[in-house]
Formats: C-alpha cells, sequence, structure tokens
C-alpha cells in the first residue's frame, strides 16, 4: 500500500508515479494477455457477504481485538513460526496460536503504532518496518509532521523468545524510512540481513535526498540485536541510469532466494534482478521496465526452481479500483516472465477475473506459492478483491483456479480487503485490513499435495526451496 501519509511525497510526485513510463531494457516479445474477464461468479455481492468458489471455504475469522479496530488501523502483513501466526497492524502487531487453524488464539498483543508495521521473523527475532516519521523509536511515540528529517523512521526489533510477552530491544534508523524489509539469515545463523526498502526522495530532506537509488542494508547480530545498525547502502540499479528525480526511487519490495543467491527487486518503476551471493554487496544483473502496462511495480516472487518471476503491478497505490469494466488485464495484476540465466522474458499477464465494484479498492498485492513439487501455483491478495489461487505452471498461460471474497465493506468508497494471503502447512492465511485474521481451506487436487509439505518458519520474502 502506498499513500502519501506513509511515503512524504508531494501530491506531484504521487501523481508522476502512478504515470511512471520510460525503458532501460527492452521486456523481451510481446506477450498475448490473458482474457480480460473469465468465468467468475455471477451478480455483485451485498455488503460483508462471503462467496467462495467450491474448491474454496472460509474456514474462520478473528476479527481485530481493540485498540486495533479504529478507523486507520489497518491489518497489514504476515510471518510465520512454528505454530504461531504474526500479523502486523498500524498500531502494532498480534501474535496467534494456530495450532488448530479453525481456532485461532491470541497470545499477545503489542501497540507499537507505525505505518505500516510489515512484519518478519527469525529466530527469536521480530522485525517491524516504519515508513512514517514518529517523534521518536519508542512505542510510545507520535506522528511526527514535517520532514523526515525531523522524526524517526526505520526498523524496530523485538525480542520474541516469550510469545506471551514480547521485548522491545532496538531499533535501526534507515534513510527514507523502512516501507517493507527482506530477511536474508547468515550461513552460520549468527546473523540476520535485512533488505530495507522505502520510496522516495523527498525533496530538501537530508535522510532522503533525491534521486534515492539506493536500499539500505541492516547488520542484526542474532546473539547482540541492539547492535543492529547500517552497514550499506548499494546502488539497485545499472551503472549509467539516470532516473527522474521527480518521481519515486529506491524500491517497494525484495524478494530474495538464498539458495539461488538471488533477488527480485521491485523498484516502482522497474524490475531488478540481483546476485546477493555476498549479501552486503549485491549486484545488478539486470534491469527491466514494462512502460506500457506496468505503473508500480510493487512486488516479485519466484518459482520454487527460479525459471519464472513473478512481478505485481499496484497500480494507483492500493487505494484505486482497478478490477472494474474500465480498467484492462494487463494493468494492475501480474506480469510473468521467463528466467533464463540473467535473461528475463515477458510471457504473459494475469489479473484477478472477477469484476468489483466502482468503491472497491482491488490491485494485486501480496503472495505466495502453494508447495506443489512440478506446479506453480500462487495464493495473492487483491484488497477488496478477494483472495486469488492460481496457477502459472504453463507462463504463457496463467489460470485461477479457486478465490475467496467478500462484498464491499459499505455502500460508496472505501479503503480495505485482502492485504497479504499466503499458503502456511495446509491453510491459507489472508491478513484483512478491517476484518482481521482470515483462515481458508482450499481443497483441490492440484493443491492437496501441498498439505504434505511442512514449514518451520515463513516470511514470504525470504524464499525457500521446498523440492525433495
Amino acid at each position: 500500500m502506498i499513500t502519501a501519509r506513509s511515503a512524504g511525497w508531494t501530491a506531484a510526485a504521487m501523481t508522476a508515479l502512478l504515470v511512471l513510463a520510460g525503458c532501460t531494457a527492452a521486456p523481451g516479445p510481446a506477450a498475448k494477455p490473458t482474457p480480460a474477464r473469465s468465468q467468475g461468479a455471477p451478480g455483485a455481492l451485498a455488503v460483508g457477504e462471503v462467496r467462495t468458489s467450491k474448491n474454496v471455504k472460509l474456514v474462520t475469522n478473528v476479527p481485530p481485538a481493540k485498540p486495533f479496530d479504529g478507523e486507520e488501523s489497518w491489518g497489514t502483513d504476515l510471518a510465520f513460526q512454528g505454530d504461531h501466526v504474526f500479523v502486523g497492524n498500524y498500531e502494532g502487531f498480534t501474535i496467534y496460536d494456530i495450532r488448530d487453524p479453525a481456532k485461532p488464539v491470541t497470545v499477545s498483543q503489542v501497540v507499537c503504532p507505525g505505518g505500516q508495521n510489515d512484519i518478519s521473523v527469525s529466530g527469536d527475532l521480530l522485525f517491524l518496518s516504519i515508513d512514517e516519521p514518529r517523534s521518536d523509536e519508542s512505542c510510545a511515540s507520535e506522528e511526527a509532521p514535517g520532514q523526515p528529517d525531523e522524526g524517526w523512521e526505520g526498523v524496530r526489533i523485538f525480542d520474541i523468545k516469550d510469545r506471551a510477552k514480547p521485548r522491545y530491544v532496538s531499533s535501526v534508523a534507515t534513510a527514507c524510512g523502512s516501507h517493507t524489509h527482506t530477511t536474508i539469515p547468515s550461513d552460520d545463523g549468527k546473523t540476520v540481513y535485512l533488505y530495507v526498502s522505502s520510496p522516495g526522495p523527498i525533496p530538501d530532506s537530508k535522510s532522503c535526498a533525491p534521486p534515492h537509488e539506493t536500499i539500505s542494508i541492516v547488520e542484526v547480530p542474532v546473539a547482540a540485536p541492539t547492535s543492529a545498525k547500517v552497514v550499506a547502502e548499494p546502488m539497485v540499479f545499472e551503472k549509467g541510469h539516470k532516473r527522474d528525480e521527480t518521481v519515486a526511487g529506491g524500491c517497494h519490495d525484495i524478494t530474495a532466494y538464498p539458495e539461488k543467491d538471488l533477488a527480485a527487486a521491485a523498484c516502482f518503476g522497474d524490475g531488478v534482478l540481483l546476485d546477493i551471493s555476498d549479501p552486503v554487496r549485491p549486484k545488478v544483473l539486470r534491469q527491466i521496465r514494462d512502460e506500457e502496462n506496468f505503473s508500480l511495480w510493487h512486488s516479485a516472487t519466484f518459482s520454487d526452481d527460479a525459471s519464472k518471476i513473478v512481478f505485481t503491478d499496484e497500480l494507483g497505490g492500493g487505494g484505486t479500483a482497478t478490477c472494474d469494466k474500465a480498467t484492462p488485464v494487463t494493468k494492475g495484476g501480474n506480469a510473468i516472465y521467463d528466467l533464463k540465466g540473467d535473461k528475463l522474458t515477458l510471457r504473459s499477464y494475469f489479473k484477478m477475473p472477477r469484476e468489483q465494484a466502482k468503491g472497491e479498492n482491488c490491485v494485486a498485492h501480496n503472495a505466495s506459492l502453494i508447495p506443489v513439487e512440478g506446479k506453480d501455483i500462487m495464493v495473492q491478495a487483491w484488497y477488496q478483491g478477494g483472495v486469488s489461487i492460481w496457477d502459472f505452471t504453463d507462463s504463457a498461460k496463467p489460470k485461477e483456479i479457486g478465490f475467496f471474497e467478500r462484498g464491499p465493506l459499505k455502500e460508496g468508497d472505501s479503503f480495505g480487503g485482502s492485504w497479504s494471503a499466503y499458503y502456511y502447512n495446509g491453510y491459507i492465511y489472508s491478513s484483512d485490513i478491517t476484518h482481521g485474521l482470515d483462515v481458508i481451506a482450499i481443497d483441490d487436487p492440484l493443491t492437496d499435495p501441498a498439505g504434505q509439505v511442512r514449514m518451520e518458519d515463513f516470511n514470504v520474502q525470504t524464499q525457500r526451496s521446498y523440492r525433495k
């Protein structure tokens, strides 16, 4: 989700971002998009009504508890460890025990305001991304108006050894804040590196000055997290590339695949493939743009064998209705690229096929693979478009195989829906912005083999192979 509130941009910069164009590398041969609308469920949904495909059902919903139920107390990202799911919120985070996925139990709730509070876990440590200036780094801080230089933003670190009593231990300020971050554990397990993504630049800002073509790399010693610090701010664009300083620089999301020594960065107007064999010194392998269809490169997902990358386009920043008749299937959705060596070739586009009402914000958002060996299947959040399960095994012919969605929040425009939808140990978990935690089941021959795969933990932006 991109808002002027979280990024601190001027209105002119935000407008320029949404119409971003230009080209530094050809995306490959022109692809034939999937049909604009396939056979979705007929008829409009009533406010709050739930509809699913025949192979999907809502197992349970856990509504947000006070004070996470305010007007802008939005639920955000998810992370998993053992029998627990960690759910971010603009007001802090909640830890649920999911030993019985049909009956999640609240273990603890930590009030620690800051947008977006995107979340990850590693061992006994939990990390939160803060991308709006705060009066200080503490959980008692307040919003700090004005330039980022006049407040604090970056990454907060918690000790979660005692799940019932998470303990705030440290923080690291990062240039332009931290919109999202990606964890990369060291081979010896003694260090966790965080690739911090943030939008910018902000004119007249010292800490987020133009052109902002870098990310921040935070080094966290596992045994001494209070010593965490920024150790590098590498360029993430090809040498000689010049960006328009009136639009967003930096990156939105970075997905790392440490086993493959690769990372895929979605950098607003660009997709970037990185060599991360040395995590402190990533190298640009390839940079692409799609000046015809993509506006805001939001995130990326590798296929399990790293032969494909799915990039998403968050057209409108997450607050706009782009799943309507007026928006083509090639915009506000996914682009599937084949990856061979360091060459990326565009194969097709995929968009959630059910038309949404004009007031429902809907666009491609956070997703994960469903671990089925020999298949490439993804579950993806689409804000008020709900949750889509789709197959891109044939990268030229992606298709939806299941879905879950709710009717609009209310009559007229409103902001809500599924922020993140991820598969973990037999179930799909969706963080709904206003409705809380949804647990969803899919019963389908294509996805049933995933039930045999057990994960000990799961940070979606840090991919690990599930093949035997």
